[in-house]
């Protein structure tokens, strides 16, 4: 057992220094995009709000100046169909430049009463504020299908360190949860030492959760279809041939307790027009799948998704983007989760300390 404890003292000490920097930085990216929607609108108030002056465009008017704007989309995703009357329309762009080394997104506001594009471009520049960017960053680190697949692989790595760490330190697991383990400040060594299993006690649950979802969610990046999409030019759009504001308004009659949050407006024939969002009556966590479909070329009804409708899998694996975001309880557990995103930097600083330490030890003896 000891030899066993050894080895897993390694395992979970490398995967966890090979890949410190890098959780660090997806700590960091993801606890600020815990606030993504809160942020924007307050860092970019000045460019972003905007007056009103009677009714919204209708969306067929605004979906025609972004296409207009951008001839080859393969979609584009009304973001904020909640906006208050002060608040801009804010739209992502579904693009392809055909290279796999870039993730093509992209977003643009629109003044939805005079129809004026306040902002644009892509999210990887920096081109539409430094938030965007952070998200892109976030899943692919600006590094397109090689990054998002390098995401996985770090999101699995961290799973791995946290499961060997569970091992290894299974004996202060419950003298950690029962506060029974003190932070001894002898020196950096037994600080850095106490905070890394203290730290890693608590933050354990969560960080799981938030490291396999993340893994789960990035696996279309290790499918050969995804990359071969990413080489094949986008055709110029094809406008849908029915009335979107339409579509949009009988989806809300179809469902009147349902809440929008995302409006997808198709702008290739094998696309959807879909509105997802949440039921008044439910919890956040199981709503991911919720959806009312139509097809924007024919006007046909194709039918409302709903979690509830969804096999055992399905409803498991609707789970998994709200338990990544943690939208799903209120401003406690979005706070909760900035701070558990943190950890992850924290361990990789006090693990690189404990290595360290063990490395001056053998040094010297």
């Amino acid at each position: 057992m000891k030899k066993l404890s050894r080895f897993l003292f390694r395992i979970h000490s490398w995967f966890g220094l090979a890949t410190g920097v890098f959780l660090l930085l997806l700590g960091l990216s993801g606890s600020i995009l815990m606030f993504m929607e809160e942020l924007d609108p307050i860092i970019y108030r000045n460019s972003l709000r905007v007056k009103p002056t009677g009714q919204p465009l209708p969306i067929d008017s605004i979906y025609r100046i972004i296409t207009a704007e951008y001839p080859q989309l393969d979609g584009i995703a009304w973001l904020n169909s909640e906006a208050t009357p002060e608040e801009s329309y804010h739209f992502r762009l579904y693009m392809n430049d055909t290279r796999l080394i870039s993730y093509d997104l992209g977003a643009i506001n629109i003044n939805q009463y005079t129809g004026t594009i306040l902002r644009k471009g892509r999210s990887d520049d920096l081109e539409v504020g430094w938030i965007e960017w952070i998200f892109q960053f976030h899943f692919s680190f600006h590094l397109g299908m090689p990054g998002a697949a390098l995401a996985a692989i770090f999101g699995l790595t961290m799973l791995i360190s946290i499961l060997t760490g569970v091992v290894v330190y299974r004996k202060f697991i419950w003298k950690v949860l029962t506060f029974r383990v003190k932070v001894n400040r002898k020196n950096w060594r037994t600080v850095s030492s106490d905070l890394h299993r203290i730290i890693g006690v608590w933050s354990l649950a969560l960080n799981v959760i938030i490291f396999f979802t993340g893994f789960w969610m990035n696996l279309f990046a290790f499918e050969k279809k995804t990359w071969d999409n990413e080489v094949i030019p986008t055709p110029t759009n094809t406008l849908a041939k029915v009335s979107l504001q339409n579509l949009y308004q009988q989806a809300l009659q179809k469902a009147p307790n349902f809440t929008p949050n995302y409006v997808y407006l198709p702008t290739q024939p094998h696309r959807k027009f879909n509105v997802r969002g949440y039921y008044n009556d439910e919890n956040r966590l199981f709503s991911s799948r919720n959806a009312i479909l139509f097809d924007a070329y024919t006007g046909k009804f194709i039918g409302i998704t709903r979690y509830a409708d969804l096999s055992a899998w399905e409803k498991i694996e609707a789970t998994f983007h709200p338990l990544h975001v943690g939208n799903f309880g209120g401003i406690f557990l979005k706070i909760v989760y900035v701070i558990v995103g943190l950890t992850p930097g924290v361990l990789s600083v006090t693990g690189f300390l404990l290595w360290w330490r063990r490395k001056l030890r053998a040094t010297r003896s």
